[in-house]
């Protein structure tokens, strides 16, 4: 596995990095589906133990997922894997618990001591603030970033994150958050990642970007050949493209021509649609789901660079 430096943390990480959203398996916040449903703790013990042999040493996940379950699963991990051998991050701020706004300071306080129980450790490398609803006119934002910068003070962190599924949210914050990791929603076929200025920014203060989300929740694979119905408490119920036909079709027809484009590698697909995401960027990871051991193994396959033309021609594909 390729390594990349995260920017100015100077940590050197797995250039597919594991994201453990569906370790939490299925959950729902109100009426809201907001898990992946049907995943089996044994599945994600096992990916999590060939994650570490395989070089995937960054590991992110959430105390969201699963209500915190996710992180239990990590942090049943440290008896086989050193601790010191992962990059851990996690995300404070989709809880609102009893209050009624995002990013009540007692309760991001009160999860980030349970996030650290569950994970088991004294410390994670870093905390993200999970998302930029700060407030209609951003009223939380201060108190929130107050928040984890103590938690950094206090040796909770190493390091801190900003996250959005919108770039342009990201943007609104990210000169008062000066944040040492950004992590923005990204795929070949989501892509304002350089339109919308926030590449030109990270690259220009040596951030770390980690990439979620990078296969569309599984719609890049090309793997489904009819539209898919999910599970109540699946995140994917949400996801108008799955009930799209004409993308469903386009996605299927291109997973086959990048088999064809790339026919001496193991997952040809995979390498077109991930590998694509690093081609503009020397300092970003791609968090990748990887549900079992034979999830890790594609993901432990990919990581290189494109040509140059390679990308251009993979590109080209998606373009809408």
């Amino acid at each position: 596995m390729r390594n990349i430096i995260l920017g100015r943390t100077r940590e050197s990480v797995s250039a597919v990095s594991l994201g453990t959203w569906s370790y939490g398996s299925g959950n729902k916040s109100g009426n809201v589906s907001v898990g992946w449903a049907g995943q089996d703790d044994a599945d994600s013990l096992a990916a999590l133990l060939k994650a570490w042999e395989s070089g995937i040493n960054h590991w992110d996940t959430a105390d969201v997922y699963g209500d915190g379950h996710s992180e239990l699963m990590i942090g049943a991990m440290w008896d086989t894997v050193p601790r010191e051998d992962i990059f851990l991050a996690t995300k404070v701020g989709w809880d609102k618990g009893p209050h009624d706004m995002w990013y009540n300071p007692d309760h991001m306080r009160k999860n980030m001591n349970y996030s650290l129980q569950n994970l088991k450790t004294d410390a994670v490398d870093l905390l993200y603030l999970h998302h930029c609803n700060f407030g209609k006119n951003g009223e939380y934002f201060d108190d929130a970033l107050d928040v984890v910068r103590r938690f950094k003070e206090e040796g909770k962190t190493r390091f801190i994150g900003l996250s959005d599924w919108s770039a342009k949210k990201i943007l609104t914050y990210i000169e008062k958050a000066d944040p040492d990791v950004v992590q923005p929603y990204r795929n070949i076929w989501d892509d304002d990642y350089e339109s919308s200025g926030l590449k030109k920014w990270i690259e220009n203060h040596n951030l770390g970007v980690c990439f979620f989300s990078p296969l569309k929740h599984g719609l890049l694979s090309g793997k489904y050949a009819e539209l898919p119905s999910f599970e109540d408490g699946d995140f994917r119920t949400n996801v108008e493209d799955f009930k799209n036909r004409e993308v469903v079709d386009l996605m299927n027809r291109n997973a086959d021509k990048l088999r064809q484009k790339f026919p001496d590698h193991p997952n040809p697909v995979l390498r077109g649609v991930i590998d694509i995401l690093h081609s503009d960027s020397n300092n970003s990871c791609v968090l990748l789901g990887q549900r079992n051991v034979s999830q890790v193994n594609v993901a432990a396959s990919l990581g290189e660079l494109l040509t140059n033309a390679e990308a251009s021609s993979v590109k080209e594909l998606y373009r809408h």
